[in-house]
């Protein structure tokens, strides 16, 4: 605690709207804790952020979301472009009260369509055309539109529209040219950015799964001096051992007083081993998508509900669970919902799913305040070990991604 209460008084950085404070740093790994402190207020690092894409997170109410602590979410650009629209976003004042959002927002540049809708998409220079999937009628989304629309919405941390390719294709002269174009398409982001006061722009910093591209890539990223630094164009499908050297590679050159975030990944062992090879933030669907599947998210792996086992299991989702599903019902607030219950409900009530997304974000977000915990307590190693005991029957089922990664930065989880 010493060390972390040093670093305290003397490891910040402040950029217009935005504080990064250095709490702690783990003694064996890349591992830190930190505060970023954004325009609706402080976040604590490393932190797991729930996806809202639509300015709502699928089954919660605003203040659900709150309830779990959750103190930063994602809204996307591209489909609030399409729907409710740039007007509408202007005319209520912003997402913050079109879903009444109290705490902070973060925005991605809607780049990721290139990939998830490539179909609909063609990429040059200028930007993205799209054609809507809601109506096929075309919109083009370029580096100035995606700063003028998130601009509207008013997140809190805006991405830069990014050349996105997935990791997988094997176009190299591509891959290149994605990475030199997300450059200068940073360059037309910051210049088109017109509230800098208020509004954090990250660079993304692409280059496939070659390093040497993603190093240089780094490089020409963290020369524009943006307030945060994401790693982009990862979870496209690329082998866990390549997302690890990728996440390793980068995070080593990046600088240490600005938050770190990598985009897309929200499996619970990439969320740790990520911790540890020196990421702060991430995001992902999964848990959400999940839950609506009947699936709850606990500390010794995914548990599909749906399945008859549990018909007549009358005990929490899981066991000493903090969520307001799992606990007991005569605590104020708590639900004390059961197994049987979601069970009962899984295949035909939305109810069902509504329980589980809770549980499931409840899980994402005290993983990693768990995490934290431990790395300002300088025990992060013991807290990694802990939770792949938990994860996996024996040591001879855990992931080689994971022994492999974790033992490149001080953890040997092999080691009896």
């Amino acid at each position: 605690m010493w060390a972390a209460k040093r670093m305290a008084s003397t490891m910040s950085a402040s950029s217009a709207a935005l504080t990064f404070e250095l709490v702690a740093k783990c003694s064996t790994t890349r591992a830190r804790a930190s505060i970023l402190t954004l325009p609706h207020g402080p976040v604590n690092l490393p932190m797991f952020m729930p996806v809202a894409t639509q300015a709502s997170l699928k089954g919660l109410t605003p203040e659900q979301l709150e309830a779990t602590g959750c103190r930063l979410c994602l809204n996307n650009t591209y489909h609030l472009g399409l729907k409710p629209g740039q007007e509408v976003l202007d005319a209520v004042g912003g997402a913050h009260k079109l879903q009444g959002w109290n705490h902070n927002l973060l925005t991605d540049s809607g780049g990721f369509q290139m990939v998830s809708l490539l179909k609909l998409a063609t990429i040059t220079e200028e930007g993205v055309r799209f054609l809507s999937p809601h109506d096929g009628s075309p919109m083009l989304l370029t580096p100035e539109h995606s700063m003028s629309l998130q601009n509207s919405i008013g997140s809190d941390i805006m991405m830069q529209l990014d050349d996105v390719l997935v990791t997988t294709s094997p176009d190299a002269v591509r891959m290149r040219e994605a990475m030199e174009r997300s450059v200068r398409w940073l360059d037309r982001c910051i210049a088109a950015h017109k509230n800098p006061d208020r509004q954090n722009l990250f660079c993304i910093i692409q280059g496939g799964l070659d390093l040497d591209m993603r190093r240089e890539c780094c490089r020409e990223m963290v020369a524009r001096d943006t307030p945060g630094i994401a790693i982009g164009g990862l979870s496209g499908g690329e082998a866990k051992d390549d997302f690890c050297k990728v996440v390793a590679t980068c995070t080593e050159l990046l600088p240490e007083l600005k938050p770190r975030y990598v985009m897309g990944i929200g499996y619970p062992e990439d969320l740790v081993v990520s911790v540890a090879l020196g990421a702060d933030m991430f995001d992902c669907v999964w848990p959400t998508r999940t839950a609506r599947f009947g699936n709850a998210v606990t500390k010794f792996g995914v548990l599909n509900i749906r399945r008859e086992k549990y018909a007549a299991d009358f005990g929490p989702i899981e066991e000493g669970c903090g969520c307001p599903c799992c606990r007991p019902a005569g605590e104020e607030g708590m639900m004390g919902i059961t197994r049987a219950f979601v069970h009962h409900n899984a295949a035909k009530e939305t109810v069902a799913a509504h329980l589980l997304t809770l549980h499931n974000v409840w899980y994402q977000l005290d993983l990693m305040r768990q995490a934290r915990e431990a790395i300002i307590a300088d025990r992060y190693p013991a807290f990694v070990r802990q939770f792949f005991e938990q994860l996996y029957p024996d040591r001879q089922s855990y992931p080689s991604w994971a022994t492999t990664a974790l033992r490149g930065v001080g953890i040997d989880l092999m080691d009896p």
